[in-house]
Order: structure tokens, then sequence, then C-alpha cells
């Protein structure tokens, strides 16, 4: 789909207040993908973007464990549950975000572990959009596979997985999902802050 195409479909549904980056009104999370490989230069981009996040005292706790070969693709997708299964099994790629649960210099606690990796997940997002990838998180799987997979320590949060690569027809989804297959709208934005008390 051209940027052309993209800016129409998401103008139909998507309008903002405020003047901001295109780019992050463009965004949104199509299950539609083609089983096409993702470039080389493309992915590590994605990674490049994410590692540039801000994290509390530069702990930069996330990681992000890659799926692309035959194997590991096969082995993630096990973790996955339905309906996720269904669509993100044409994903070429798949990434479970993970991050360390303590401070690396000190071994304490850090609380701010997993809000600091999805911040760094925002950023991949939007690199994504910019190469014109999908990069669709999922809640919908299986913490306890991904661990017993990929030998992931208990002390790490285990957090997303990630499906990325070019969009496909909507058409190659079944109905029920065909028809969520567009951008989706916001609340208003005065729902979302409050100054002075906290009125939630």
């Amino acid at each position: 789909m051209s940027n052309y195409e993209l800016n129409k479909e998401v103008e139909k549904i998507r309008s903002n207040d405020f003047a901001i980056h295109p780019m992050i009104l463009e965004r949104w999370s199509p299950r539609a993908l083609l089983d096409k490989p993702v470039a080389e230069e493309d992915l590590l981009a994605v990674l490049e973007a994410a590692h540039w996040a801000p994290s509390c005292f530069n702990e930069q706790p996330w990681r992000f464990l890659i799926a692309r070969c035959q194997e590991d693709i096969q082995r993630m997708r096990e973790c996955l549950q339905a309906p996720n299964r269904i669509w993100a099994d044409k994903a070429p790629v798949l990434i479970a975000v993970l991050s360390a649960s303590e401070f690396s210099q000190t071994n304490k606690p850090n609380r701010w572990h997993a809000f600091d990796a999805g911040t760094a997940w925002g950023y991949m997002a939007l690199e994504a959009r910019h190469r014109n990838l999908v990069a669709h998180a999922m809640g919908g799987f299986s913490e306890t596979k991904v661990r017993e997979s990929f030998q992931v320590p208990d002390s790490w949060g285990v957090h997303t997985i990630v499906a990325l690569g070019y969009r496909g027809p909507a058409g190659q989804l079944p109905w029920e999902l065909q028809e969520r297959e567009h951008p989706t709208d916001r609340r208003s934005l005065n729902e979302f802050w409050c100054e002075g008390n906290c009125d939630l």
C-alpha cells in the first residue's frame, strides 16, 4: 500500500486537534501480513530506533528476542494464543520484548523496567511505520512457553510478542478479522489528562 493510500485510509477515521508528526497518526496495527522476508537493513534499523529510547539511569533494560529462522519462528509461533496464532503465522519475524527487572550495577529491583521497555517498543513501532513495515504487538501469548522455549530467566519480564513484516491484503484474513482491519480512533484528548488533583 502506498503512503498516499495509507494516508487516505487513516484520514477516514483519525483526526487530531493539534499538529503532530503524520507518522504518529499513520501508525496502527494491521493483522494481514505477507510472508515476504524482512530486509536485514530494515530489521536492524527498527532495533536501532528502539535502542535509543530513554530509560531510568540509562539502564536500557530491554532486550529483543528475535525469531526469524524456520526453527525459531516455529517455536515462537507455538507460544501464541488464538486468535493471534491465526494471522501471525504469516509474520516473517516475531520479536519477544523482554526487560531485566534488576539494575545491572546494584542488583536492586528496577521498578521502571517495564515502562522503559514499553518506551523502546514505541520507538520500534514508529521506525517500522517509517519503513512501511507492520509492527503489531500482541498480549495473547503464553509467557510460560516463551520462558521454557527460549530459556528466559525468571528475573526478566516478558511483555509482548511483536509481529513484524510487510502489510498484506485484508482478504487473506478470516472474515471476522477483515472487519477489524482498519485504523482505530482514540478518545478525545481531554479524557487523557488532568491538572491539579487527579481526576481519573
